[in-house]
């Protein structure tokens, strides 16, 4: 099945909505699958949707790159979503979130970010089933998005660009490529990105993400939070000389510029496209993902290997268990000390009341938190498991934030917890 061109697109975020809906030459909006509701939806993506403008839920939260089948419901609500949106296709990421559970006989840790999967002829079956199990579940194409990734993996037995060959051969699956990716990888892992891009299956291209990051220690973080670097964009021109991507978007998750900031990297996405030559059009098309009747399973035995390696990646970073043999324990604990900033961050959005309420002193309670307390649920569900460890252990900071917390607290989760003296009592 041939996908629509889908041209100049922006993420949208509803801190830059109403910038989104003026700007020229915006051609679709990628969403949130998980920030969205169906019938609930923002009206500045009505809006855009009665323009004609293309919306594509892009999903968070599957972990299809885990040692477990997806998810029934989560694979449920990304189809509502795309119905709902009337979206040409769906993404999610080469990731895992989770680990633990019934497969590792060990606790359900949460990452709360994209962690890279091995790049391994296990990872590769399990990989590939769980794509299959989603296509089946969707009611349009998936894409799937590389990662940028702090750590690598030991005993790896191909490149990125073998990887994702593979997989679209075996699955059919569409490829969103990260050239930013791509460029984190390089950085933090030393990995050419020529040779990525020349190793592809650039014929199963959906269409192409560009973001900025920072670097730190020497260290390139992928924040989507920072302009646009020139290397990103040398990449992305890099790509476009190979094959005219059906759609380039700009990703913009935080500290977000003035809207003419925004309008000029636009420009220059499209100048760095135009520099490639736009492509060679006239490709094949990628493998036809197989009917849902000849979708094979893999054994258990092979999902419980790669559910092992995970948990015990997952475990390390957030639970402080010993780094597994073979990882960088200098890269471990940077990849560790990451996962714990950004769930501060985004449980600080999820709850805005909790920094308003504890000051100064949010931040640096939370990672003390953090360092104890593995996340098990979702972000909501660390706020309140936080907000209920600190009033349990009388760690708020006086009478008056007490009070401020506990009311918060019990307005979402019914009464207040009891001190932690008074739970050993009893």
């Amino acid at each position: 099945m041939t996908l629509q061109r889908l041209g100049t697109g922006i993420g949208w975020r509803p801190e830059i909505a109403d910038a989104v809906e003026r700007m020229p030459g915006i051609d679709w909006v990628e969403v949130v699958a998980e920030n969205t509701c169906p019938g609930h939806l923002p009206e500045s993506l009505r809006r855009l949707r009665e323009r004609g403008v293309t919306v594509v839920p892009h999903g968070v939260s599957l972990g299809l790159g885990g040692a477990d089948r997806p998810d029934e419901e989560r694979l449920a609500a990304l189809a509502e979503r795309a119905a709902a949106l009337g979206a040409p296709l769906v993404t999610e990421h080469i990731a895992f979130v989770r680990a633990g559970g019934p497969l590792t006989a060990s606790p359900v840790l949460e990452a709360g970010h994209l962690l890279p999967v091995p790049r391994t002829r296990d990872a590769l079956d399990v990989l590939c089933a769980n794509i299959r199990i989603a296509q089946a579940a969707l009611p349009v194409p998936l894409a799937v998005e590389n990662i940028a990734a702090l750590i690598a993996w030991p005993g790896e037995e191909m490149t990125e660009g073998q990887f994702l060959y593979d997989l679209v051969d075996r699955t059919g699956v569409r490829l969103l490529i990260d050239v930013a990716n791509l460029h984190t990888n390089h950085v933090n892992r030393g990995e050419d990105p020529a040779k990525a891009l020349a190793e592809l299956p650039v014929e199963a291209i959906a269409y192409v993400h560009v973001a900025g990051g920072v670097e730190r220690d020497g260290v390139w973080h992928d924040s989507h939070a920072h302009p646009v670097p020139p290397a990103v964009l040398d990449i992305l021109t890099d790509l476009a000389s190979r094959v005219a991507p059906p759609g380039v978007l700009l990703e913009r998750d935080d500290l977000f510029p003035e809207p003419a900031e925004l309008e000029r990297e636009l420009g220059a996405i499209r100048a760095a496209v135009t520099a490639g030559g736009g492509g060679v059009d006239g490709r094949s098309e990628p493998p036809a993902p197989p009917a849902a009747a000849e979708i094979p399973d893999i054994a258990d035995a092979t999902r419980q290997r790669v559910g092992l390696a995970q948990a015990a990646v997952l475990s390390s970073l957030v639970a402080g268990t010993p780094v597994p043999e073979g990882f960088d324990r200098v890269r471990m604990g940077v990849q560790a000390r990451a996962l714990a900033a950004k769930r501060a961050d985004v449980v600080a959005k999820v709850a805005p009341e909790l920094p308003e309420i504890l000051g100064t002193a949010y931040r640096g309670a939370f990672l003390a938190y953090a360092q104890e307390r593995p996340m098990t649920g979702g972000y909501r569900r660390d706020a309140l498991d936080f907000a209920a460890e600190l009033l349990r252990e009388g760690r708020t900071g006086g009478a008056g934030t007490h009070r401020r917390l506990r009311a918060w607290w019990r307005e979402r989760s019914g009464p207040a917890p009891r001190r932690r003296t008074l739970l050993r009592r009893a």
